[in-house]
């Protein structure tokens, strides 16, 4: 995917949140990492109308080149590919909501995590999602909190796609934009059937196990 894809497809993905309500107002946030940069939406702007010529680029400092002002989660980005891409190379694209069941989740989680394993798809397709304290928005100290739970995770040998920030909202990653899409789709899907069955049981280890034998599952 070349710089002038990468442009339209965030403004495909930004547009698809939107309408069917994964994004609301302002609140969102989709980068792509390049070979020579990054793209990311700019600072407020509304996921649902997006311009691919007025998406900010920056450069692999973070330093900004071109289009609007950048979204300020480039740093948490930056961190999120620089630890999630030790062990994928081809992680590419970064996506933040505020995803309306996984943030009400959150704000009674206990626990490192912020779903067990409920539905075979969210085992195969998300994985675990470490629930990460509340910090304010932009925060330093949580993208390296981010960071280092990627790297803790993967030296685990469950490598994950996804972090829950506490009354934010999910960042997941996956090598295209259409696929972090995805990933977030059945990630807010799967807190939405959590709210309404809370007290259903986890897969048991065994069919865990299965789902990791055929599937690779990562958990």
């Amino acid at each position: 995917m070349n710089e002038s894809q990468a442009r339209e497809e965030i403004c495909r993905v930004g547009r698809s949140l939107f309408e069917r309500g994964y994004v609301h107002a302002t609140a969102g946030n989709i980068s792509v990492r390049l070979h020579d940069g990054f793209l990311i939406t700019p600072t407020d702007a509304c996921l649902g109308f997006l311009d691919p010529a007025r998406l900010a680029k920056l450069d692999l400092q973070g330093q900004q080149i071109s289009g609007d002002k950048g979204s300020k989660t480039i740093a948490l980005h930056r961190q999120i590919y620089a630890a999630a891409c030790e062990t994928d190379a081809d992680t590419r694209c970064v996506i933040h909501t505020h995803s309306t069941h996984c943030v009400a989740l959150s704000l009674n989680a206990q626990g490192p995590e912020l779903l067990p394993p409920i539905t075979p798809y969210f085992v195969m397709k998300v994985g675990h999602v470490p629930l990460v304290p509340y910090h304010r928005p932009g925060s330093p100290d949580a993208a390296q909190t981010v960071a280092d739970l990627i790297r803790q995770y993967a030296a685990g040998g469950t490598p994950i796609r996804a972090v829950m920030l506490a009354r934010l909202g999910p960042n997941v990653w996956h090598d295209t934009p259409a696929a972090a899409m995805a990933t977030l789709e059945e990630l807010e899907e799967t807190a939405r059937l959590m709210q309404l069955q809370a007290h259903t049981p986890p897969l048991h280890a065994s069919e865990l196990d299965e789902l990791r034998q055929v599937f690779g599952a990562r958990w």
